[in-house]
C-alpha cells in the first residue's frame, strides 16, 4: 500500500496535468481513470488506470485535514481549496456517490486577468465606480462568473482606497492588496455561514463586499440591505439572463414581502452581467454576454413586476452600453471567432440570431 507522501505525489501529478494541458477541471471517481475537462469536453488522462475505492479514500484522507474529513463523513460532501505549491490553486468538492468517494477540482488561475484580457467590454469598469449598490454576475456553473468578479474586484483594488471583504466557499482568487485593504473570509473556516459573514460587514467598516454565492433568503436579504446602506455589493447567481435573475431574487421571498424586495432592487441594482463561455474555432473559449444596466425604465419594470419586458429595454438601449446575448453571439460569429453552430447552441432565440447574421 502506498504511504501518505506517495499518495500526495500521485494526486499532485494529476493537478500538474490539469495545469500543463490548460484544462479547467479534474474529476476523480471510483472505477474510472482520472478525467480532465479541456474546452468544455472530458478526456481520460492518458496512461492512468481506473481508481479503486481505497485509492479515492486515501486521496481524501491525504488532502483533507482531520476536521474536514469528519465534515465529509457527516455531510457526505465538502467544499475546500487546494494549493499546488504556489503554481496553481483549485476549488475542490469531495462527495459521495453510490457510497463511494468522488471528487471534482476546478483550476483557479493564479493571475487575475483584466476585462480586456477576458474579452469582456471595458465599459463594465464603470460599475465599479459606484459607492453603493448591487452588481450581479450570472450564468451557468463553470462559465467564468468568479473570473469576471475577480477582474472587477481587482479594478477596485487598484483604483479606490476602500476596505474590501470577500465571503467565499472556498476562497478562490487570492488578491494582493494595493490601494485597498482586502480581507478574504472563507465560510466554515472564518465564518459560520455566508449570512453570518455578510451580517458582520456592518461592523467591519467595509466599503465593498464580494459574496461568492447567494444561496438562501437570509443572505439575499442582508445583501440587498447592505447595498442600500452605503456598501457596494458584488455577487453571483446561477441564472440564465437578467430578467430571470430579478425573478429568482424576488421569488425567494414570501409573497407579502415581494413588493418591498422589488422596490429595494429597483433602487439598489447597478447592473447584471449574464455570461456563457463559448468554444472558439481556433481552440479555447470566449465569453458571450448579456449586459443590463439599471436606468429609469428598468427600475420601473422591476417595481411593477414586468420583468418580461426587460429584454426589450436591453434591445433598445445598445447605444447606452447594454448588450443582448444574441448580438454578442452574432458579433463573435461575424468576427470569425465562433461557429454558427456554436452560437445557435447558446442562443435563446435562434430565429432572431439568423436575422442578425444576414
Amino acid at each position: 500500500m502506498e504511504n501518505r507522501s506517495q499518495i500526495e505525489a500521485k494526486f499532485n501529478s494529476y493537478l500538474e496535468i490539469v495545469a500543463q494541458q490548460g484544462a479547467s477541471d479534474l474529476h476523480l471517481s471510483v472505477g474510472r481513470p482520472p478525467v480532465v475537462r479541456i474546452d468544455g469536453k472530458l478526456y481520460p488522462v492518458a496512461g492512468e488506470g481506473k481508481l479503486s475505492e481505497q485509492a479515492m479514500k486515501s486521496i481524501a484522507e491525504t488532502i483533507l485535514n482531520e476536521e474536514q474529513f469528519k465534515r465529509l463523513e457527516k455531510e457526505r460532501q465538502i467544499d475546500f481549496s487546494v494549493d499546488l505549491g504556489g503554481k496553481a490553486r483549485f476549488r475542490a468538492n469531495i462527495f459521495y456517490q453510490k457510497g463511494f468517494i468522488s471528487a471534482a477540482f476546478r483550476m483557479i488561475p493564479t493571475k487575475i486577468r483584466s476585462l480586456e484580457e477576458l474579452n469582456l467590454p471595458p465599459l463594465l469598469y464603470e460599475l465599479t465606480k459606484s459607492s453603493q449598490g448591487f452588481i450581479l454576475i450570472t450564468g451557468p456553473c463553470g462559465h467564468g462568473k468568479s473570473t469576471t468578479l475577480a477582474a472587477l474586484i481587482d479594478c477596485i483594488n487598484h483604483t479606490r482606497q476602500d476596505h474590501i471583504i470577500t465571503i467565499e466557499d472556498p476562497i478562490e482568487y487570492l488578491f494582493e492588496p494595493d490601494a485597498c485593504i482586502i480581507d478574504q473570509r472563507e465560510v466554515f473556516q472564518d465564518a459560520a455561514s455566508f449570512h453570518a459573514a455578510l451580517r458582520a460587514v456592518f461592523r467591519e467598516d467595509a466599503d465593498v463586499v464580494m459574496v461568492g454565492e447567494m444561496r438562501d433568503i437570509e443572505t439575499i436579504s442582508t445583501a440587498i440591505t447592505a447595498a442600500e446602506t452605503g456598501h457596494l455589493i458584488l455577487a453571483t447567481l446561477h441564472t440564465n439572463d437578467a430578467a430571470q435573475t430579478i425573478d429568482r431574487i424576488v421569488d425567494v421571498f414570501p409573497s407579502h414581502q415581494q413588493n418591498q424586495i422589488r422596490m429595494q432592487l429597483a433602487q439598489t441594482l447597478l447592473g447584471i452581467v449574464s455570461q456563457r463561455l463559448v468554444n472558439r474555432i481556433d481552440g479555447g473559449r470566449v465569453p458571450a454576454v448579456e449586459i443590463l444596466y439599471n436606468n429609469n425604465a428598468v427600475a420601473n419594470l422591476i417595481r411593477e413586476g414586468k420583468t418580461h419586458q426587460i429584454d426589450l429595454v436591453i434591445q433598445t438601449s445598445r447605444e447606452k452600453g447594454m448588450v443582448p446575448l444574441n448580438h454578442s453571439l452574432a458579433d463573435l460569429v461575424k468576427r470569425g471567432i465562433i461557429s454558427l453552430e456554436e452560437a445557435e447552441a447558446y442562443s435563446t432565440n435562434k430565429d432572431e440570431l439568423k436575422i442578425l447574421l444576414r
